[in-house]
């Protein structure tokens, strides 16, 4: 059996390692256009601002790893064409320029996300930077060297550590989104008010709902960023907007969503039976909604592409979906969400309630004890819980996994307030904060009639 992989991060490697165990006598080729391979680029934040001091650790696997399994691993080599009716690709060596044609009878699409880059005036100036692979970033710390002032355009996860990083190195920094609030996809304004004014006090400054129009350049250099509301000064200028999927190889051959995502069913294959796909290139079921949604994280990669391996001959094991639980560290705060923020729900035609509390995670009588927030949404006629947000200086971001098991397995709020949970004074209150946001949220009993005897 010859199997192709196209692509080989998060969930390329974990398909590739995978298959290869559960078949060794598989014939596993794989093709990758970069020079290396399942960079965490999740970290890329931490090794521009001096926080991982040794990139190596940032890949969990190599080419060298992959042929120990069986593994041909073609790297600097691009798939330029895929034909799905004659089970063939079309392949360039990048480095010989070289072109060939190979087969497959099985094929594992990972060929990722790639950033948004607007077509605006002044995008092709130099030191106008993305931030997305290892290249990425080495070029990002050795242009930050001489920079002392940098903008990042886009208040996502990415884009909040890279600013809190570049700041942390004594830089003027200034943050530009289109929004209103930074992280508005995953955290509702009680929350990122907090992050706003602490970034603020750091002196980061903040130009948000205004849309960058375009750039001006000095000795073909970026030199100022013109937005909607004014014009900011910058020797450099990283590009956080958001990811697009990589499926252009696949247009027209497999259902997709608009935005170009490869639809899967539960055991990750396409619309044809023979074409799997995993993480960024695909959509993923959505269990807060129920839909299809694009939600480029590598936890949902690496699990897809596990599945890919055990469900490559047959049906075997079903994806339970996702719902988008993540977290961060913004300096003290330790921040999680998971589902839906109580915005996003009503921008889906939700009728949701919400909860929120703020609370000592554990005893006052103990010698620290410090307040969480914690915010859960929930359906106002079902009460099933489909969103969370937690922030706290204490590390507690743990407790959003346990409110993703509680959406993913369709609990109420109601339930949420008298599951079981241990106590001990150094970790949390006899009521843990998550059934205290579950016991506000009770409706009031209905009383009978007082009866007179």
């Amino acid at each position: 059996m010859k199997i192709a992989v196209i692509g080989c991060t998060h969930a390329g490697t974990a398909a590739i390692v995978n298959t290869a165990k559960l078949y060794p006598d598989a014939q596993i080729t794989v093709y990758e256009r970069n020079d290396n391979i399942s960079f965490l680029s999740c970290g890329i934040a931490l090794y521009v601002g001096g926080v991982v001091k040794d990139p190596e650790g940032l890949f969990y696997s190599s080419p060298q790893q992959l042929a120990d399994l069986g593994v041909a691993t073609k790297m600097l080599h691009e798939v330029t064409s895929v034909d799905t009716k004659t089970k063939s690709l079309r392949v360039r060596n990048l480095e010989t320029q070289e072109e060939f044609t190979d087969t497959y009878d099985k094929l594992i699409m990972t060929t990722g996300s790639w950033p948004i880059i607007p077509k605006l005036e002044g995008i092709e100036l130099d030191n106008i930077l993305l931030s997305k692979n290892y290249n990425h970033s080495n070029t990002i710390i050795e242009k930050a060297k001489n920079a002392e002032r940098i903008t990042v355009v886009g208040a996502g996860y990415i884009g909040i550590e890279l600013v809190e990083a570049f700041r942390m190195n004594g830089k003027e920094v200034t943050l530009i989104d289109s929004m209103d609030r930074i992280l508005n996809k995953y955290l509702d304004a009680e929350f990122t008010d907090r992050i706003e004014n602490s970034l603020k006090q750091r002196g980061i400054q903040l130009a948000l709902g205004q849309t960058v129009n375009r750039f001006e350049g000095k000795d073909g250099k970026v030199a100022k960023v013109i937005t909607s509301q004014g014009e900011y000064e910058t020797d450099l200028v990283i590009l956080c907007i958001g990811f697009r999927p990589n499926t252009g190889l696949l247009k027209d051959q497999v259902d997709m969503l608009p935005n170009g995502a490869i639809i899967v069913n539960d055991y990750m294959q396409t619309s044809n039976p023979d074409i799997y796909a995993a993480g960024d290139s695909c959509a993923i079921h959505y269990n807060p909604t129920g839909k299809n949604a694009y939600i480029p994280l590598a936890t949902n990669a690496v699990r897809m592409g596990t599945l890919i391996a055990r469900n490559l001959m047959e049906p075997t094991i079903p994806y339970m979906g996702t719902q988008g639980t993540s977290g961060i560290k913004i300096y003290e705060h330790n921040i999680a969400g998971t589902g839906l923020t109580e915005t996003a729900a009503k921008d889906e035609g939700m009728e949701v309630e919400a909860v929120m509390i703020e609370d000592s995670y554990r005893p006052e009588f103990m010698p620290t004890a410090e307040k969480v927030q914690l915010k859960v949404v929930y359906e106002h006629d079902s009460r099933r819980i489909v969103g969370a947000q937690l922030m706290s200086k204490a590390e507690l971001t743990q407790s959003i996994n346990t409110l993703s098991v509680c959406i993913q397995n369709r609990m109420t709020i109601d339930q949420l307030a008298f599951i079981d949970f241990f106590f001990q004074p150094h970790y949390n209150k006899p009521w843990n904060f998550l059934n205290t946001a579950g016991l506000q949220a009770l409706p009031p009993v209905k009383s009978k009639e007082a009866v007179t005897l």
